[in-house]
């Protein structure tokens, strides 16, 4: 089924009269709409990005894939692509039944003929595609606690792509690639597949892999979804076409790929390599320890360096991309250029900077020399991450009922807004009840509902440059993490337990609701018949108890100071 990179590859798109009868009759049919990460991969499934998959997996195929990385037809296919959906959505669908699939606006992009309805065992899905049941890896979390319990299977009738306002003339799909290939000549293609910045080392990679393989460059960086934390694609577009004019014109061009990683290491290598192949590719740069999410919950690295290689290379033949090693640059200050690692022998003056110094020096407004990165990169950069005492951050306040989180962080806003420069916000669980939530119970639904809806208002503040404290109870630590993800998209987020024993709280409670729970006339309260899930790993944990509100508020200060984000006074 390997195509040659030039030939045209089959898309699921229907004629565009079938795609407007088809949008005519939507209207009958039920309607899902898709999530961020499901308009990602079905654009990929209509586009041909995708191949040889024909729509979402069937149980069938979503079991060989996760046992033995085979469709049912025996085709090589390491990744789960499969539509999620919620338990009460799925009751009202029967298999047989066709559904509209739309965007988040509701247009409808793709209609999809049901074949397999079921829920999965995501513990052993997790196991198996990921190598852990561990919640620790961002892919994992997800699909525990965002995914949907029942998957759809079926075909998909692809009515139209999904719009994209930005960067539109870098976005290609697979044919477009293929046709720039076939218009300017280009038979060997080496793929450099990225979710950072580029800087000098990885110029130096880049120009050395084309030069090996006697190829042209395609910079192939991933827009879609890529691991929390990383820079946003906005920034990372901008740097890339900052240096776009580095590299030869006639040789390199410069195609976004909206796609929604997963992290999965040695599977997402070989997956990586197969939508390469299918965009025209022949080439790829795979890295050590490519696509790998960082440490898993003992602080171990969830794969090793060289599995991914390891991986892709036994499969290379089948996948039809030839693997190119990713070699690990660094400078030497003798010869005033990049070499590989391995290659520079002894006696010379080897210069590096990590991410993490990256990030610091950043964060800082520290120097970060030209030889490690452009001017024009770093111009970006430094845009879009600002030193981290101008940036916007969030103090997330966690505990029980009484343990003195709303007085602290009232304590905490008139400090920071005493010291001016930043506007602060306040998001008191007892206000945001009031304001925000009004409708909503205290189930746990309702509560997560709610918790969510702070942790949105939270990012959009931090953002915008501002600070957000925060002072729910928020129980529950998965949805707690959703909110850290949401705001760390932008800034920092600084989780603080107000770790108030029950006894203490219970002897402060001036309302009563303590004994009230404990005589059963309040139901699922907090720390009496509904769990808390103490943090874990909290950036401060507060002893309240023998210590008064100001020194609470100066330890969150002295941390906020700890971590650049206040300057110190």
């Amino acid at each position: 089924m390997t195509l040659p990179n030039l030939v045209p590859i089959p898309e699921l798109y229907v004629s565009p009269e079938a795609a407007d009868r088809l949008k005519s009759e939507a209207g009958n049919l039920p309607s899902w709409d898709l999530t961020a990460r499901q308009v990602c991969d079905l654009e990929l499934l209509m586009n041909g990005g995708f191949f040889p998959l024909k729509g979402f997996l069937t149980e069938a195929d979503y079991n060989g894939v996760l046992k033995e990385m085979r469709l049912g037809s025996g085709y090589l296919w390491p990744m789960p692509i499969t539509l999620d959906v919620s338990q009460s959505f799925a009751d009202g669908i029967e298999t047989g039944q066709d559904i509209a699939l739309r965007d988040p606006e509701g247009v409808i992009l793709a209609i999809l003929s049901v074949t397999d309805k079921w829920n999965p065992d995501k513990s052993r899905e997790a196991e198996m595609v990921f190598g852990a049941d561990d919640e620790a890896h961002p892919s994992v979390h997800y699909l525990h606690h965002v995914a949907g319990p029942v998957y759809l299977g079926g075909k998909i009738k692809g009515l139209q792509a999904p719009t994209h306002y930005d960067f539109r003339a870098r976005r290609d799909s697979p044919n477009e690639l293929r046709s720039h290939f076939r218009k300017l000549g280009w038979r060997r293609v080496v793929a450099f597949q990225t979710r950072n910045p580029l800087h000098r080392a990885h110029q130096e990679l880049t120009f050395r892999a084309a030069r090996a393989t006697q190829a042209n460059l395609l910079i192939h960086p991933v827009v879609g979804m890529t691991k929390p934390g990383d820079v946003d694609h906005f920034t990372r577009v901008r740097c890339y076409e900052a240096v776009l004019d580095k590299y030869p014109h006639s040789t390199t061009h410069l195609s976004l790929l909206n796609l929604a990683m997963r992290m999965a290491g040695p599977r997402e290598a070989v997956w990586h390599g197969i939508i390469r192949r299918n965009h025209g590719l022949t080439h790829m740069i795979v890295g050590r320890d490519h696509a790998g999410p960082g440490k898993n919950s003992k602080g171990e690295d969830f794969y090793g360096p060289y599995e991914a290689q390891d991986m892709f290379r036994r499969h290379q033949e089948e996948i039809g991309v030839e693997m190119v090693d990713f070699k690990h640059m660094v400078y030497v200050q003798e010869r005033a250029q990049y070499e590989p690692a391995d290659e520079i022998g002894d006696g010379v003056t080897v210069l590096n900077i990590s991410g993490t110094e990256l990030r610091r020096r950043l964060r800082e407004g520290l120097d970060i020399p030209e030889w490690f990165s452009f001017p024009e990169v770093v111009t970006q950069l430094r845009r879009t991450s600002p030193a981290r005492s101008q940036q916007g951050f969030t103090v997330f306040f966690t505990g029980l009922s009484g343990s003195g989180k709303s007085t602290i962080a009232n304590a905490l806003m008139v400090k920071l807004m005493e010291m001016g420069g930043r506007p602060v916000t306040l998001l008191d669980g007892d206000v945001v009840r009031k304001h925000l939530s009004s409708e909503l119970g205290f189930s746990k639904e309702h509560r997560d509902i709610n918790i969510r809806r702070i942790g949105y208002v939270a990012s959009e503040i931090t953002k915008n440059g501002g600070i957000a404290i925060c002072a729910p109870i928020a129980p529950y630590a998965a949805t707690r993490r959703a909110v850290r993800d949401m705001v760390e998209d932008y800034g920092a987020f600084i989780e603080v337990h107000v770790a108030t024993s029950v006894e203490e709280c219970e002897r402060r409670d001036r309302k009563g609701l303590y004994a009230l729970a404990r005589a059963g006339k309040i139901t699922e309260f907090t720390g009496i018949s509904d769990p808390y899930e103490a943090p874990q790993n909290p950036e401060l944990r507060i002893q309240t108890e023998g210590f008064d509100v100001d020194y609470a508020a100066q330890q969150v200060l002295l941390k906020l100071e700890s971590m650049g984000l206040i300057g110190a006074e």
